[in-house]
């Protein structure tokens, strides 16, 4: 009967194995805390996906082929081996019958394939920082409890070779200012709709005009914008494409009803066309002139996938676009003060007037 080489064995005193790491030295030893552990030919997240390729392939791999194949000691490869049982989860077993390793039969509660082992170092790395970001641009804690199993995951792939995704997040800072609370149940039901296009019945309160409404919807698509969440939507109510603040969608109920499906040009000819995210089709178009102390910021801006800009003899930075709904547009245009003109249209140049006036008069 064949037995587990590493089982029930007693560790290796320091220096005795052929793996770098165990050899030490006067000169080396005052390093020791700083350069734990640097594998000679490959990286250590790479040694741990050609362990788990190389039992998925085989279904059974002796101890001496691994080895020979990565050319390093049984105590590296025991290290090795307890981290993916450990760390990632791997149910890696040693079969004694069969004299190799390979994967446990898999549980009802368990996965085999090892999550994160397909990602190079630099390719996790960039991982850890878009999670991360994700995440502090998630104030209405939507996304969070869903990608936290995958925090830990690449924590544990990136400390295998002491680069933690703690340190890396916290070199990374994202400041929100207007983000609202949106219900995380509601979320789950919408996205739930969205990927089996299934309709949803909604109860949407509406701060513009302060009524909450009953709809039935054909939902799109959902859109991050200006760190808050939309709703892109075919209105049965209204018979028209809608766009609904998912934080002002108060219930939400799958309906299992086939989804009115809309084309992506007929999407983006509604949503994109014109300024803003309640948009529509363009009925107008808005001419900014800018002073050349604040085109030096608005220059680099796109404000507007079709936005035409311009310097004029004095400096100034000159932006045309179209536009259907103006509120957001006005407000946008009234946080740069005197840094700005509207030239045209004459109806936007007079509400920008009308504000300002209505503000002066607080003051």
């Amino acid at each position: 009967m064949a037995t587990n080489p590493l089982e029930n064995q007693p560790s290796e005193p320091a220096g005795s194995g052929d793996d770098p790491e165990e050899k030490t030295s006067p000169e080396s030893s005052t390093l020791e805390e700083s350069y734990v552990w640097v594998p000679p030919k490959m990286s250590s997240l790479e040694r741990l996906h050609r362990i788990k390729y190389m039992i998925q392939s085989r279904g059974c791999v002796p101890l001496q082929d691994f080895l020979d194949q990565l050319e390093i000691s049984q105590a590296t490869f025991k290290r090795d081996l307890e981290y993916l049982r450990n760390r990632l989860n791997a149910d890696i077993k040693y079969d004694r019958f069969m004299g190799g390793y390979c994967f446990d039969k898999p549980k009802q509660d368990k996965k085999v394939e090892l999550p994160g082992l397909w990602f190079t170092e630099k390719e996790a790395t960039a991982l850890v920082l878009m999670q991360h970001l994700l995440s502090q641009m998630d104030k209405g804690s939507l996304i969070g409890p869903h990608i936290e199993p995958l925090t830990s995951i690449i924590d544990g792939i990136l400390g295998q070779d002491e680069t933690p995704g703690k340190e890396l997040r916290k070199r990374i800072k994202v400041f929100g200012r207007t983000s609202r609370r949106t219900t995380l149940e509601n979320f789950e039901e919408i996205g739930s709709a969205l990927l089996k296009r299934h309709r949803l019945q909604i109860t949407h309160y509406s701060r513009t005009n302060n009524n909450t409404t009953e709809r039935e919807i054909s939902p799109q698509r959902l859109i991050y914008y200006r760190e808050n969440w939309y709703l892109d939507s075919y209105c049965h109510l209204r018979k028209d494409l809608r766009s609904f603040s998912v934080d002002g969608i108060r219930q939400a109920a799958i309906v299992f009803k086939k989804c009115e499906e809309v084309s992506d040009k007929s999407l983006t000819q509604y949503f994109a066309e014109s300024y803003g995210i309640f948009s529509g089709p363009v009925t107008q178009r808005v001419k900014l002139r800018f002073t050349p102390e604040r085109a030096r910021w608005i220059s680099d801006e796109t404000w507007h996938p079709e936005q035409v800009a311009s310097f004029d003899k004095d400096g100034n930075y000159v932006l045309e676009f179209g536009y259907n709904h103006d509120p957001e547009l006005i407000m946008d245009i009234l946080k740069y003060g005197s840094a700005v003109e509207v030239l045209s249209p004459a109806s936007l140049r007079n509400k920008i007037k009308d504000e300002i006036a209505k503000t002066l008069k607080k003051y």
